[in-house]
């Protein structure tokens, strides 16, 4: 399986993502075409030791920032390495994308230049969370502030074909974020969403209040972007702030740091289970071909995860699940309405 990779995408690009592309080679046995500088990423290599086994250059030398408007993609930037990589992936050079760049360029780019699945309005951008039990899927992240009922429901078919392929989930609960949970509750958007959700072809729970995402009310929660944003980046501030009181708690005198001491083998599980680099990436569902977007700071562990998460989005096939997950949808509201 061939993985092209934007080697000049996120904060410690190139070492970091050469490092976890070296790693993924040897874990998972896929071939890597990077893009981006030869000279610096061959320089890069040599200084660290880290080997060019079955990944092949692509010398590409502009890049694009965090701080380019993401439509720049396609526009003064289409022949940065972004951009290059994603039309490579788009004429079938490679089997699936990941990079650490720019969220929004990378949208931008894989729907213009890779395009979206056929009935797909929008690409939507999923994570994976933890919680109490294991984890959940939260989608959108941010693709799409705006959306339109149709679109939420397309969020739900494809997230739960991504955790039952990926995470191996049978039958994930699909939950739809609202301020309350019965189907009356929400704007127009959400109501009519639910409505939809109900004749899609997944196990939908109805609505689900935000405050008991963390305690496994479901498996895949869908929102709006703007709304999935704000879910996640609470989550993480709050994640940090209890990481942050707990050291302080166990650091405050000698009887408290012995009592660390005892407990220090579930910390570190704890701690393990909450660490994004353990997932890989965010798949950008809804694109035609496979394209993950890996964290902005990906070290090499965190990105040779995204590259396994590539393979096996790839390997089970979920494009081509969503493809007939939407025709059973389009046929079981075409029943109801008869």
């Amino acid at each position: 399986m061939r993985i092209i990779v934007d080697a000049f995408g996120g904060d410690y690009a190139p070492l970091e993502i050469m490092k976890g592309c070296a790693q993924a080679v040897e874990e998972y046995g896929v071939d890597i075409l990077a893009v981006g500088s030869e000279r610096i990423i061959r320089e890069v290599c040599t200084q660290h030791k880290i080997s060019l086994e079955r990944i092949s250059i692509t010398n590409v030398e502009k890049v694009i920032g965090a701080e380019v408007d993401p439509t720049e993609v396609v526009k003064s930037y289409d022949d940065s390495t972004l951009a290059v990589a994603l039309k490579m992936l788009a004429n079938g050079e490679g089997d699936a994308f990941v990079g650490a760049g720019s969220t929004g360029a990378i949208t931008v780019g894989a729907s213009l230049f890779v395009k979206r699945i056929k009935g797909i309005k929008r690409a939507a951008l999923a994570t994976v969370i933890p919680n109490q039990k294991g984890c959940y899927m939260l989608v959108d992240i941010g693709a799409n502030k705006e959306c339109r009922p149709e679109m939420l429901a397309q969020f739900g078919i494809m997230g739960s074909l991504y955790m039952e392929n990926i995470l191996r989930m049978e039958k994930p609960r699909v939950g739809m974020i609202n301020i309350g949970s019965e189907d009356s509750k929400g704007l127009a958007l959400q109501q009519e969403a639910n409505e939809l959700l109900l004749h899609a072809p997944v196990n939908f729970i109805g609505n689900v209040e935000p405050r008991y995402l963390p305690f496994c009310c479901c498996d895949v929660a869908v929102c709006d972007g703007f709304t999935g944003n704000v879910v996640l980046k609470l989550t993480e501030g709050l994640g940090k702030w209890f990481a942050g009181e707990l050291k302080g708690i166990f650091m405050e005198n000698v009887a408290s740091k012995f009592g660390y001491l005892l407990v220090r083998d579930s910390v570190k599980q704890f701690k393990d289970k909450m660490d994004y680099k353990e997932y890989g990436g965010a798949p950008l569902m809804g694109i035609a071909k496979p394209v993950i977007k890996a964290h902005g700071s990906s070290d090499a562990r965190a990105f040779k995860n995204a590259i396994r998460q590539a393979k096996e989005y790839t390997e089970r096939g979920v494009i081509a699940q969503i493809e007939a997950a939407l025709m059973q949808m389009k046929q079981n509201t075409t029943n109801s309405q008869e």
